[in-house]
């Protein structure tokens, strides 16, 4: 039948500053300037998955299932929430867009079934966006 690709879109709020754990003060305001002030996003994720569709079913994932993976794994841990304070993952490296979406990207691999997930796209601004892509056959 040949592979599909399927995009489940989600929004979320969070707010952060740019900075690392490791660094006072006066370095992190010199490495990440005005950056490094609590403000907020609005983040677009999509979560693209690739497999091929169940015989019986067509469908290469649940939406239902999709829908209750990222409302765990995503919106119970990052929506309305400070992502330096309210999380573990940003304690010593500061939430860039880069490090938003690599900590994204290992919550989805660990939660969906293995091979499933093909990308994800996170989008903190209109003009800006970050993939993070699964080589073609990773496990």
């Amino acid at each position: 039948m040949g592979t599909v690709r399927l995009t489940r879109s989600i929004d979320f709020s969070a707010s952060l500053r740019l900075r690392r754990g490791d660094l006072s003060e006066r370095e992190n305001e010199q490495l990440f300037g005005p950056l490094g002030a609590r403000h907020g996003h609005n983040y677009h994720l999509e979560v693209t998955l690739r497999g091929e569709p169940d015989p019986v079913t067509g469908m290469v994932l649940d939406l239902k299932e999709l829908k209750a993976v990222l409302e765990r794994e995503i919106m119970e841990r990052f929506d309305h929430r400070d992502l330096n304070s309210d999380t573990p993952y940003f304690e010593k490296d500061p939430p860039t867009p880069e490090n938003v979406a690599r900590v994204i990207h290992r919550l989805l691999r660990a939660a969906l079934p293995e091979g499933m997930l093909d990308r994800i796209r996170l989008q903190p601004e209109s003009d800006l966006w970050v993939d993070v892509v699964e080589p073609e056959g990773a496990p």
